[in-house]
């Protein structure tokens, strides 16, 4: 299966990114692409406020993604936010459409991390997700999931082929090395593909402090080989998935079959 990695830019206008992001899926259909990845924050960067451009899926940007996906014949998947509970914290959502169908993945684990809290300002989710997508399993993430293994070895479990990981993965020291490192890595402890879709790097890093991209998206093959991976700036990469590399590293390596630890999902909060 024929994936494209859109690695861009969001502004913090829904509406560019809608008309960057129709670019983007033509570009991908016209790769062979059946499935297109954008990154976290695809809707509107966090150099905005998330409560201030939450959608449900009902709103404008999904519809518009739910039309672009019926269109052009591809998958979509998309980083956005979407109401809670509270209003002043909504819910960092990966969307997935296709023709005929969607899915929908709210960040689980949020980055509280070094006198940041993105809880303070997002509300988390507590249900791992999998959509079948031209005969794969996939499972979704979000950026600072993919710090957690067992989430990773949970949709494995689960019958996952592939893990889509839409980042915003902030610069910073050691940070791109980090991102590259944790993406091999949890394709090698849950023997999956991990496509994993970052920002691209801003062209102008002192416009915000806010968290926006590293660049360098990658897609990491069952054993954590990198089998395609961008540069710092936009880019459209392109990898091929296959369901027999899945099985015939799953067979060299029994890390799953070997454990003898549990996986469950998180209780709700």
């Amino acid at each position: 299966m024929r994936i494209a990695v859109a690695q861009l830019t969001s502004t913090t206008d829904p509406d560019a990114n809608l008309t960057l992001a129709a670019d983007y899926v033509r570009r991908a259909k016209d790769a062979g692409a059946r499935l297109v990845v954008f990154p976290e924050a695809m809707m509107a960067s966090f150099a905005t406020r998330a409560a201030d451009v939450a959608e449900p899926l009902s709103g404008p940007f999904a519809t518009r993604l739910r039309e672009l996906a019926a269109t052009v014949g591809i998958t979509i998947a998309a980083g956005m936010f979407t109401p809670s509970d509270d209003p002043d914290r909504p819910r960092n959502t990966l969307f997935v459409a296709w023709q005929g169908g969607e899915a929908s993945y709210d960040k689980i684990h949020l980055f509280d991390v070094e006198g940041f809290a993105e809880s303070d300002h997002v509300t988390a989710g507590d249900e791992p997700v999998l959509v079948e997508i031209g005969g794969l399993t996939f499972g979704l993430a979000i950026c600072y999931d993919v710090r957690f293994p067992e989430l990773f070895k949970h949709y494995a479990d689960a019958g996952a082929q592939v893990v889509l990981v839409p980042a915003s993965w902030a610069n910073g020291p050691n940070k791109r090395t980090q991102w590259q490192t944790l993406v091999r890595a949890r394709a090698m402890d849950a023997t999956v593909y991990v496509v994993g879709c970052g920002q691209a790097e801003p062209r102008d890093p002192d416009a915000s402090r806010a968290p926006l991209g590293v660049g360098h998206s990658l897609v990491a093959d069952p054993l954590g080989a990198v089998i395609a991976e961008a540069g710092a700036g936009p880019e459209l990469l392109i990898a091929e998935l296959d369901a027999e590399a899945v099985v015939r590293a799953r067979e060299k390596m029994p890390v799953l079959a070997n454990t003898r630890f549990g996986r469950t999902p998180p209780r709700p909060v």
